[in-house]
């Protein structure tokens, strides 16, 4: 090699080192930067002919772990699901109390039971007295004022929803723009415009699971996993949210737009179609996710345990349960039930069995209003047939049977009703048939009056119709949904507390008797009801079955365990989301020790080749002098 060959090598070698120490001092600089990927600068030999004449600066490369990024996304979006879940699972819990304690849900029901034992022992005082309509007053108020803090949760998912799909648009715009420049870039892409694009994806990942594909020229396409296509690479799908501002009980996310009362994401396809990004289920983890699940399904979950609470506190204390007899009209055998007094919403519960299997038929009795199908999940057996009964023109009138045969036959229920006396409905079996058989008939009927001779009492009503008494009426609507923001002291309790004993007029039930107080304890603490199983007290749409004291304990202790489950879920998934991380960071993260490592190697580099240069220039200097 000449001298002059060995100078330029080291003259180039001096430039390479120099380049380097520049990426050196870029990682540095940007060793805490979000989204920074630490670089590396590839030397590359350069050649005359067959032999090496030095060494030039290669490209600049990201150190990136492709594998350990697509994991950090998709832990990203999990976490961000969790977390956001456990903080409402944690409010939630918080809205019902610790379990016991006399500002909790269950303790301000034992409060109320309390002061109903306290007015069994002595009905005339009238300190047990005001002490019963204080907890009653108090129990109502509670109930509202935890509904009414569900439905604050409920809005506060929403204004989420409408906040991270405005952030989603804004960080897709981002991406397209960045993509643009990196295909504009040249080949291979300048490793800044990736970091960004990469951060904004990350980001993106935290609102909704995300899936990236790689394309030409350093290009992407993201998608979620579901098959929605965010952006193609140079498109990218717009979101729109039309949310509402505060959302009630019956405020409920529906596929149908007349039907919705909550707001829906429609997604504008890069072809320009709109889809409804909610009713396909396109969001299936992040942020988004989470916070539709929330006002969707959690969050109208809890509001449905507080309402069937509500119904059952009010017709424990206001519904007298009235059982079938055995009747007959040979060949056919069933059973009669006197319904007077039915009011609509009681509903008649028709057991019977089909070839050996137990059934159920729900008959629910409206004052005609608008046709329509009653849903089984707004009844207490999810599992039951549901006949629509209008009552409006009377009990025994013709259409009541011709009605409820049509829907018992359109059901493939070989049963039949009628009335052989007033205010009696009976059914009746196939006769010699023998395959379908009645076992019972019964029904709750609600008092409506605070002296009718029965010592049930209207205690609770529903404020939002009129203060009278809750049937579980589905005229104009389900009366269930709501119930828990509308329960109300009866006013008319408050106006005349001897009501609380006095029952009969008739003859007039004296100042002391004890039977109507120790009905409303037993029915509060000791007889049975059945909630409904939208409740998910018992799991998933099954009936449970207890007493409305024991209902609300179980209430406050389900949402305790949910909020304790969705924290160790949460737990659990950051510290994945953490071991990712610290991964992707050992990899592709700046590492301050591995980088002055990096510099004194380039400087020993830069020193050797500065030395090589000022040898070859006292090596020319001395040939000059001969």
């Amino acid at each position: 090699m000449s001298l002059l060959s060995a100078l330029n090598a080291a003259t180039s070698g001096l430039r390479v080192t120099q380049a380097g120490i520049g990426v050196v001092s870029q990682n540095v600089a940007n060793a805490d930067t979000a989204g920074y990927t630490r670089r590396r600068l590839a030397p590359i030999q350069q050649l005359a002919g067959e032999r090496t004449s030095g060494v030039r600066a290669g490209d600049i490369e990201r150190v990136i772990d492709l594998v350990a990024q697509r994991q950090l996304r998709l832990e990203t979006s999990g976490a961000a699901y969790t977390a956001l879940n456990a903080r409402f699972a944690a409010d939630i819990d918080r809205l019902f109390g610790q379990p016991g304690s006399s500002s909790s849900l269950d303790g301000t029901v034992n409060a109320f039971a309390g002061a109903l034992q306290t007015l069994a022992s002595d009905p005339s005082s009238f300190s047990a007295r005001s002490g019963v309509l204080d907890a009653a007053g108090s129990l109502a108020s509670r109930i509202g004022a935890i509904a009414n803090g569900i439905q604050g949760l409920r809005s506060d998912a929403e204004n989420r929803i409408g906040a991270a799909v405005s952030r989603a648009n804004e960080l897709l715009a981002g991406i397209a723009s960045l993509n643009a420049k990196v295909v504009t870039s040249g080949a291979p892409p300048a490793a800044a415009l990736l970091d960004e694009r990469d951060r904004l994806v990350n980001e993106l990942s935290g609102l909704m699971d995300v899936q990236v594909a790689p394309g030409q020229g350093g290009s992407v396409t993201l998608m979620t996993s579901s098959g929605l296509m965010l952006f193609d690479g140079s498109s990218a799908v717009k979101l729109v949210f039309d949310g509402r501002d505060m959302l009630a009980a019956n405020a409920l996310y529906s596929s149908d737009p007349a039907q919705r009362g909550v707001g829906t994401i429609t997604a504008t396809t890069i072809q320009g179609a709109s889809v409804d990004a909610v009713a396909s289920g396109m969001f299936r983890s992040g942020e988004i996710a989470a916070a539709l699940d929330m006002r969707d399904r959690i969050l109208p979950q809890a509001q449905r345990q507080l309402d069937e609470l509500a119904a059952g506190l009010s017709r424990a204390l206001s519904d007298r349960e009235v059982a079938g007899v055995a009747a007959s009209s040979p060949p056919q055998n069933g059973f009669a039930i006197d319904l007077a007094g039915l009011q609509a919403g009681n509903a008649v519960t028709l057991d019977y069995t089909a070839n050996g299997t137990a059934r159920r038929v729900i008959l629910m009795p409206t004052m005609g209003g608008a046709p329509g199908t009653i849903s089984a999940a707004d009844t207490a057996d999810p599992n039951a047939t549901i006949i629509r009964v209008n009552i409006s023109g009377g009990l025994t009138v013709a259409s009541v049977f011709s009605d409820i045969n049509a829907a018992l036959a359109a059901s493939g229920i070989a049963l039949t009703a009628d009335s052989p006396a007033a205010n009696t409905w009976r059914f009746l079996d196939d006769g010699l048939a023998n395959t379908t058989d009645v076992t019972g008939v019964s029904a709750g009927i609600t008092v409506t009056t605070l002296a009718s001779g029965w010592p049930q009492l209207p205690l609770f009503v529903d404020a939002g119709y009129g203060n009278t008494a809750f049937t579980g009426s589905f005229e104009g609507g389900s009366h269930l949904t709501g119930f828990a923001q509308r329960m109300a002291l009866n006013p008319a309790a408050l106006a005349d507390r001897s009501k609380l004993v006095v029952y009969s007029t008739a003859p007039p039930t004296p100042q002391g008797d004890t039977v109507r107080a120790q009905f409303l304890f037993d029915s509060l603490t000791k007889a049975g009801r059945t909630f409904g199983g939208a409740t998910g007290i018992a799991g998933s749409d099954a009936p449970f079955s207890a007493t409305a004291a024991e209902f609300a304990r179980r209430i406050v202790e389900t949402q305790g365990a949910n909020a304790e489950i969705a924290e160790r879920f949460d737990q659990g998934q950051q510290v994945a989301l953490a071991a990712i991380q610290s991964r992707f960071a050992d990899y592709s993260g700046v590492n301050i020790d591995q980088e002055m490592a990096m510099l004194v190697q380039l400087q020993t580099a830069y020193g050797a080749n500065a030395r090589i240069m000022t040898a070859v220039r006292d090596m020319l200097d001395m040939l000059m002098r001969i």
